[in-house]
């Protein structure tokens, strides 16, 4: 067998590190991350974003440590009533960006350590899981806004049914 010069053996190391970083899946894209402003002694508040995969993965879980239990919960209609629940997991397929917001899926922060001010800055760490069933987290430093911020951008309804 020849020896491998320093110049081929430079580039197998190069090829073999760049074949290794295009298999790494990057990270997901947290998006537009805010949090509601909270009025003294409220025990709750939501935290809104747009979370978008390169890949399939589900969102599993979250903290923080603005509050004593964050979950993902989901907003429904069920028998003409609005309920919120928690839910397990939030699908994110692949390239579609998935919204977190007023009034459909979001972070619910419960038991909140402290009043939340807008212009305060909250770190979340948001807990996902890829098809081989790989956990990351991330973390962000989502803004808080004022109580009175729209649930839906101006003009429109957030994708919610009713009627007026």
């Amino acid at each position: 067998m020849k020896p491998v010069s320093k110049k081929n053996c430079m580039l197998l190391a190069t090829l073999a590190l760049c074949t290794g970083m295009a298999n790494a899946e990057p990270a997901v894209a947290i998006d537009d991350a805010w949090v509601r402003a909270t009025v003294p002694a409220q025990q709750a508040t939501g935290a809104f974003m747009r979370l978008t995969s390169p890949a399939n993965a589900k969102l599993v879980g979250a903290k923080s440590p603005a509050a004593k239990v964050v979950e993902v919960h989901e907003m429904a209609m069920q028998n003409d009533v609005m309920k919120m629940r928690q839910i397990p997991a939030l699908d994110l397929p692949a390239g579609t960006p998935v919204e977190l917001k007023p009034g459909g899926y979001h972070i619910m922060l419960m038991g909140l350590t402290h009043q939340l001010n807008a212009g305060d800055k909250v770190p979340v760490t948001l807990m996902f899981e890829d098809a081989a069933k790989k956990q990351s987290d991330v973390t962000v430093q989502a803004e808080v806004r004022a109580l009175n911020t729209p649930a839906a951008p101006a003009g429109g309804h957030g994708g919610m049914k009713h009627q007026h």
